[in-house]
């Protein structure tokens, strides 16, 4: 595992300010916390080589790509082996309807978050791309009513 570097306030602060909004220009962020746009620069850069900046992503509203529908699909894969798993975590990745993918600890294997237009393709999706899979034992699905964004993300303390 990498080490990760020690961060100081003015680290902290351009990390919570990137996540709240990564296409700040590092003029606006140096001014922001407060040092010369070169420093600012420096220390974004530590940041990405560290590992601690991964990336940047596009936030899209799934509702306006029309896919209004979003839900959770618990999915418990039988037996459980990595010869089984692969595959399945690669196809279930190649969806289209995929947000996002977790390997759970507990009763559930996994947990997919998938976006979809409307109850019938939710149906389709289940049956055609889970169910069928003869490693899926079973499938629960969560319909997601409303989602909120959380605070940025620090280390503790």
């Amino acid at each position: 595992m990498m080490e990760t570097p020690a961060l100081d306030s003015v680290d902290l602060e351009i990390l919570r300010l990137l996540q709240n909004d990564a296409r700040m220009t590092y003029r606006e962020l140096a001014t922001a916390v407060g040092v010369a746009p070169s420093t600012c620069l420096d220390r974004v850069g530590r940041l990405r080589r560290s590992g601690i900046i991964l990336g940047h992503q596009l936030r899209l509203d799934p509702a306006r790509l029309g896919r209004a529908l979003e839900a959770l699909l618990l999915v418990q894969v039988r037996p459980h082996r990595r010869e089984l798993i692969g595959p399945f975590v690669e196809r279930i990745r190649a969806l289209p309807e995929s947000r996002a993918l977790f390997h759970l600890t507990g009763p559930d294997d996994y947990l997919v978050h998938v976006a979809v237009a409307g109850t019938a393709d939710l149906q389709r999706l289940v049956l055609d791309e889970f169910t069928s899979r003869r490693e899926v034992a079973r499938v629960e699905t969560r319909l997601i009513f409303q989602e909120w964004s959380c605070g940025p993300l620090l280390p503790p303390g």
